[in-house]
């Protein structure tokens, strides 16, 4: 059974800024909490003062927080290790940089009931495989002796989840455990979460930007906004009747709408074409063929002007198909043509005018931009390798470029380190327009971002299209967000392109099955959404 968890006017801060303000909220015992907001809202640093834990630079200076008769805050270091991971456990965003590469899954994952005593070690591996039972893992007996680069994301994230679990906590925390994950893996992982934290009647604190995930698993939901509570009540009350602002705006954004951006017309000129494209990993054999295949027999055109999203799960070919228009990989067969000549397959092969003309703006901005770098001298780069520009015409190119993209001239001098996460993406899209490109390839630009950036972004991306003509092929695995921008869907599996549905026909069927599958995946903004799926299907594959 969870304990009875009671924060009261927790304040969290950082040098001068406060992080979290006077937070005061109380759990009761097997219930759930969400705690909704924005990136930099104070949701993690919350949840990680519940562990009595703050981050470097960052301190606990006011406040208390109860578990159960436990004073966390008055516990010494010692107190507090013996404290975390097994009464309170964290389920962290990224489980791939939660595990050690080097170790087996098992030996890891009864390593906390090993530190804490809780079970010997035999009889934590028997408790290991009964959760991996529990949280719908496949040969549970034998998938711990694998290493964490040998299973999916969604897999590895219910196998952080046996972690936390194995020594039966009082209170558990999920910090957006579905996040980086496609929407089938997630409908799996959440299904698993849920089940596992109503049988066992613990209580949890389920950090999310995600609403619609959030109405499935907490019975109340807190809303932060620079470290203050904006909003707290029932789940079913706050997604009815919401009485603040913000919590207005975060519903809307939480539903996309449309974004009008023009439509390339019938007589619009092919801006790409592939066809019969075939490209994977790995050496190739005698026959040409890589080692591994990814993508094969792809046929694709993109008009001037035009957008279309391609979408399927993790592995289905989506970000290899736009390393491969980008000229990142090769193709092993198939062709390419750009503005109606043949677009050569290798980087190295390509014109200056052929990379200026097709850009791509990749998944995480954290790792795009170079840290040590400011964003002026990453904006100028382009700048002075496509157009050769310099001195005072340079410095004001850069400035209408973050302009153009809605951020304030003085980011210029910061390093990618001092801006938020929707900052940085904004800042690597005006990177890519500083080439004037005629298309852009869009590699999951929202995934990471909050519900209210995210909504922000696209607007964007909608408005630059309509003002500058660009092109885009739009990778992601959330549909909602693609129907909100596209003018087509391209939908991909194994590798292989199974659909394309134009935009008059997304609410129009038939349509191939697995486009109806992923359409009926996508969580929705309301209760009883994923009890609905339960007993409408079989349970989905991860």
């Amino acid at each position: 059974m969870g304990a009875l968890v009671v924060v009261d006017k927790l304040t969290v801060s950082a040098g001068s800024a406060t992080l979290v303000d006077a937070l005061s909220f109380t759990i009761r015992p097997g219930e759930v909490l969400a705690l909704i907001g924005e990136s930099g809202s104070g949701k993690t640093t919350t949840a990680l003062a519940l562990m009595g834990h703050a981050r470097r630079g960052c301190r606990i200076s006011d406040g208390s927080v109860r578990i159960g008769d436990v004073d966390v805050l008055s516990l010494g270091a010692r107190q507090l290790r013996a404290l975390r991971g097994r009464t309170v456990s964290y389920i962290a965003q990224s489980a791939a940089a939660s595990f050690d590469p080097s170790r087996s899954i098992l030996d890891q994952v009864v390593e906390p009931a090993c530190l804490h005593g809780t079970l010997p070690r035999g009889e934590a591996e028997l408790k290991a495989i009964a959760l991996f039972r529990e949280l719908a893992l496949p040969e549970p007996e034998t998938i711990g002796q694998r290493y964490p680069h040998q299973v999916s994301g969604g897999q590895l994230q219910r196998l952080m989840a046996a972690m936390a679990l194995i020594t039966d906590p009082e209170v558990v925390i999920l910090d957006e455990p579905t996040t980086a994950l496609d929407v089938t893996t997630q409908v799996e992982v959440l299904r698993a979460f849920r089940r596992v934290v109503r049988e066992r009647q613990v209580t949890a604190v389920y950090v999310s930007h995600d609403l619609a995930v959030v109405a499935q698993m907490a019975d109340h939901i807190l809303v932060l906004r620079d470290g203050r509570m904006r909003e707290v009540g029932t789940t079913e009350r706050l997604l009815a009747a919401p009485q603040n602002d913000y919590t207005q705006r975060l519903l809307a954004a939480a539903r996309p709408a449309t974004r009008t951006a023009g439509t390339a017309g019938a007589g619009a000129e092919v801006l790409l074409r592939v066809k019969g494209l075939s490209a994977g990993y790995g050496a190739r054999g005698p026959d040409g063929k890589p080692a591994v295949t990814i993508l094969e027999d792809i046929d694709l055109e993109l008009k001037r002007g035009q957008a279309i999203g391609v979408i399927g799960e993790s592995g289905s070919g989506k970000t290899t198909l736009a390393r491969v228009v980008a000229g990142l990989l090769p193709p092993s067969t198939g062709t390419m043509e750009f503005d109606g000549r043949v677009l050569p397959p290798a980087l190295r092969q390509r014109s200056r005018e052929d990379l200026r003309r097709i850009q791509i703006v990749f998944q995480s901005a954290d790792t795009a931009l170079n840290p040590s770098q400011s964003i002026e001298r990453i904006l100028a780069r382009p700048l002075q390798f496509y157009r050769g520009l310099k001195g005072e015409p340079l410095r004001r190119r850069i400035d209408e470029l973050l302009d153009l993209v809605k951020l304030p001239r003085t980011l210029a001098e910061r390093l990618p380190g001092g801006l938020s996460g929707g900052q940085k993406q904004r800042v690597n899209l005006a990177r890519a327009l500083a080439a004037e490109p005629d298309l852009i390839l869009c590699d999951e630009v929202t995934s990471a971002l909050d519900t209210v950036v995210g909504a922000a972004v696209l607007d964007l991306i909608a408005e630059l299209r309509r003002e500058l003509g660009v092109s885009y092929l739009f990778i992601s695995h959330d549909l909602h967000t693609v129907r909100a921008v596209c003018d087509e869907i391209v939908v991909m599996r194994h590798g292989r392109k199974l659909a394309q549905v134009a935009r008059a026909d997304y609410d129009r069927g038939p349509h191939h099955p697995y486009y109806e599958e992923l359409a009926r995946a996508v969580p929705e903004l309301r209760r009883g959404w994923l009890d609905e799926l339960d007993r409408a299907r079989p349970a989905l594959v991860a």
